[in-house]
């Protein structure tokens, strides 16, 4: 590589780069780990994958410095490198895919906008709506994602629990739901379950990582 010119070396290394998350999974993987550190266990646990390829996708990913490790006792935990970028970079391979992929438009049309009839809400919107205190959080993730960061003032309920816990949400609020991220089903289900018991709920256009990333600020339990 010492006799290829600068910019083919800068190219080569981004084309390693983009061919390190090739794969479907390592983009789940990637979604997961931006909630926070996990293991190689529940890594291949939330992708329903195998041990041995959690383990082979995270390694890709680590040899493009997209992921580092860290050990504690048996088990070895894995993060995001300069998480906030990451995200950009997955937000942008979104929006190419979204604006000119068809089958990726006919899903988002078929499935993400025919449950959810309401239009998402931008976070320009959301942010004025926390300003003047007219709006509920709810984030439906798992209670160790939310401690591990959330958005400011967020009521935590997951979606298994939802059904539970309806007495915790007010009905004379809006409610916005928000989740893992821009293609993550669990705001889904949770606009589905309660606005069939009356409640006046959208989802937050995007998730945690992206709130996070754009530098606004979040909260730790």
């Amino acid at each position: 590589m010492a006799n290829i010119d600068p910019k083919q070396r800068i190219y080569v290394n981004l084309a390693e780069i983009a061919q390190s998350i090739s794969h479907p999974s390592r983009l789940e993987l990637l979604e997961y780990l931006a909630q926070g550190k996990r293991s190689v266990e529940e890594l291949a646990t939330l992708c329903g994958i195998e041990f041995a390829n959690a383990s082979r996708h995270l390694q890709t990913l680590r040899r493009a410095r997209l992921v580092e490790t860290e050990r504690k006792g048996k088990h070895v935990y894995y993060s995001i490198v300069n998480q906030d970028s990451v995200i950009e970079l997955l937000n942008a391979l979104g929006i190419v895919g979204k604006q000119n992929n068809a089958e990726i438009k006919q899903i988002m049309a078929d499935y993400f906008e025919a449950r959810d009839k309401l239009t998402p809400i931008s976070r320009e919107d959301l942010l004025a709506q926390l300003t003047d205190g007219s709006v509920t959080l709810l984030d439906v993730r798992p209670e160790r994602e939310f401690n591990q960061g959330h958005l400011p003032g967020a009521l935590n309920i997951s979606v298994e629990k939802l059904a539970e816990q309806l007495s915790q949400l007010p009905k004379e609020m809006e409610i916005v739901a928000y989740c893992r991220g821009p293609y993550c089903l669990l705001s889904l289900d949770a606009i589905e379950l309660l606005t069939a018991q009356g409640f006046k709920i959208r989802r937050l256009e995007e998730g945690f990582p992206e709130w996070k990333a754009a530098g606004l600020q979040i909260e730790n339990a």
